[in-house]
């Protein structure tokens, strides 16, 4: 991936700089690593930093309705405090960790729709400014895979993905948003729900999984999750370890989540909206894990192929009609 970006306040002449990611998608909690790539202009400058954004495109409930913005929800300073002289080219190399709550982007390469991506910010003799945002592909890890690809095996398809904005109570939730995977139920739940929300929540040891069975397709007000729900709906949150995820049966664990879910929608009530944290039952022998399932609804899902239509659009207004490929200079 790469962006270049003016430094507009600096006037003619002024440094370019150019962001390089390393191919490939990156996963939550692992490495992101590339090069910031650095052209001197007409004259020397002093070069104070050098910051990487996080930026992702949430979704907010509020009683006006809905709205969309985005957020940073990470930084990190990978160089600064040199002199760049006159036309010289300097490469600043980084690796950095991504939070472990990192949005997931894609899944066996199909693009999910949601909006994420990497912002250079260059401060310049007390100058700063930002540059374009520029895609960032997330991949699931395996825990993440094995869940979705079991969904798939049972015959859940994939409807859309969001950020949404706001916390889900009761779990360990780190970033101030969430993302929400929405699935069509199998066969042999759709009498019962019309629609299955699946949220990760990734940590260094294990991952939570929150489920919400949803009746009717009600959203939670002011994007707070788990705040209230209505009795329509039903809310489980499940612990499962990376360690290990190599042997489950992750069928048999997600078709228990979803039984779970499905008998206790009706008992739902505000003191068991989800339940115990519990592990991940159903220990048993490796199931293969292939490309169908969930990433057949998503290739050829028609509300996805339209969230990535917004997405494109997003990129292109946050990159102010400024082209791909074309050198730019201050």
């Amino acid at each position: 991936m790469v962006f270049k970006r003016l430094l507009g306040s600096l006037g003619v002449g002024g440094p370019t700089v150019d962001t390089v990611l390393d191919p490939g998608p990156a996963l939550p909690g692992g490495t992101l690593s590339g090069e910031v790539r650095l052209k001197g202009g007409d004259a020397d400058f002093g070069i104070e930093h050098i910051t990487l954004e996080l930026v992702a495109g949430v979704e907010a409930e509020h009683a006006e309705g809905e709205s969309e913005g985005a957020v940073v929800f990470e930084r990190f300073t990978v160089g600064g405090g040199f002199r760049l002289g006159g036309g010289e080219e300097r490469t600043v190399p980084f690796e950095v960790a991504l939070p472990w709550e990192t949005p997931v982007t894609e899944l066996y390469g199909q693009d999910l729709g949601i909006v994420l991506g990497l912002r250079t910010e260059l401060s310049v003799a007390g100058a700063r400014d930002k540059g374009d945002l520029d895609r960032l592909r997330v991949a699931p890890r395996p825990v993440q895979e094995a869940v979705l690809e079991a969904f798939g095996q049972l015959g859940f398809g994939f409807r859309s993905a969001d950020l949404e904005y706001g916390r889900i109570g009761g779990t360990g939730q780190q970033l101030p948003f969430y993302q929400e995977l929405e699935l069509t139920p199998s066969p042999a739940y759709a009498h019962a729900v019309d629609e299955i929300e699946l949220t990760f929540l990734a940590a260094p040891a294990a991952v939570e999984v929150v489920l919400e069975a949803d009746k009717r397709g009600t959203p939670f007000p002011s994007g707070e999750a788990g705040s209230s729900g209505s009795p329509g709906d039903a809310l489980a949150r499940f612990t499962v370890p990376h360690e290990g995820a190599a042997h489950q049966d992750w069928n048999t664990v997600v078709d228990g989540w979803v039984r779970q879910l499905v008998e206790h929608r009706e008992s739902y009530g505000p003191d068991a909206a989800y339940g115990h944290d519990r592990p991940a039952p159903g220990i048993g022998p490796s199931v293969a894990v292939g490309t169908a399932g969930l990433a057949v609804g998503v290739a050829g899902g028609l509300v996805a192929a339209e969230i990535v239509d917004e997405v494109g659009d997003f990129f292109e207004d946050e990159g102010e009609g400024e082209g791909e490929g074309e050198d730019e200079e201050v």
